[in-house]
């Protein structure tokens, strides 16, 4: 009797995750499983093509992903979100944990209302701020050109081939800085104060406790935040999408995630757009586990 208790007494968390796993295997393992098989698949087409019978699927292999890492395309779209990730990331960051360490001072006033306002734009939907910010970088509609052209000055295109990556990032740079803030000043928030209070008994100045002691606390969570900030950037799809309407500088394939769009639902081709879904997975986990690797004995206190 005692053994069955125990085992039933087992079984119960097993119970409780079953839905959990089920919804995660249904929504997540099913379709990159699913995935990954159209990525090995081709249609072969027969005579003109024309009927059911003239378009068999088949076993490709790699061929699919050859053809992606051969597409010129796809990897000047790679360059591209590697530039703006270079524009973007390190200034998000820099400015979460500027924002972070001003709210976590002692001398910070109104800190609620000023961690909601920073926080607020991360709850606005990429596609209404992309909508957003297109419409005040336009020189006939936006308030700031307007104001520009008032004082004497001459609108400015934001929107042209060299100024493009810096528009696009300011949006994501915009939406995404507060949520990162809120993760540093979360992980601010659980350093015990005596800790501080020792290093002003010292004589170390705010700006020496911040730089001595807070951001040193902080590396995992910048390295979380980070890696985080490298998912979202190699996944970056809204913005650009969003945009691209509004000037000629954003082409259909600006991203790997639009070129992969645009195969699969324009060119009607979702094996050659699951091979480079899968190529754009597996680089994302190689750059996100591979930077994890680099500073886990710095972070973590682990031998690599």
């Amino acid at each position: 009797m005692l053994a069955s208790r125990r085992r039933r007494a087992a079984r119960v968390p097993y119970a409780f995750l079953t839905p959990a796993i089920v919804l995660f295997a249904v929504f997540m393992v099913v379709p990159i499983g699913y995935t990954a098989y159209l990525s090995l698949r081709r249609v072969k087409v027969s005579g003109l093509g024309l009927g059911a019978a003239a378009r068999v699927e088949s076993w490709s292999g790699l061929a699919n992903y050859r053809a992606v890492l051969a597409d010129d395309a796809f990897r000047q779209s790679g360059l591209r979100v590697l530039i703006y990730g270079c524009l973007l990331v390190p200034a998000m960051l820099g400015l979460a944990l500027l924002f972070a360490l001003l709210l976590d001072s002692p001398r910070a006033r109104a800190t609620r209302f000023s961690r909601i306002a920073i926080f607020l734009p991360y709850a606005v939907p990429a596609v209404i701020a992309s909508l957003m910010w297109g419409f005040m970088y336009l020189p006939s509609v936006g308030p700031g050109q307007y104001l520009l052209t008032a004082a004497g000055g001459h609108p400015v295109d934001l929107l042209n081939p060299s100024t493009v990556y810096f528009s696009v990032a300011n949006i994501a740079l915009w939406g995404g800085t507060g949520f990162n803030m809120i993760v540093l000043f979360t992980a601010l928030r659980a350093v015990p104060a005596e800790l501080y209070e020792s290093a002003r008994i010292d004589g170390a100045t705010e700006l020496q406790i911040a730089w001595r002691i807070k951001i040193p606390l902080l590396t995992p969570a910048l390295i979380m935040t980070f890696v985080f900030s490298l998912i979202a950037t190699v996944q970056v799809f809204s913005e650009p999408t969003t945009l691209r309407p509004l000037t000629n500088a954003l082409s259909t394939n600006w991203t790997p995630l639009m070129k992969i769009y645009q195969d699969a639902f324009a060119r009607n081709d979702i094996y050659s757009a699951a091979a480079a879904s899968v190529v754009v997975a597996l680089a994302t986990l190689v750059l996100s586990f591979g930077f994890l690797r680099l500073v886990q004995r710095r972070a973590f206190g682990q031998e690599q």
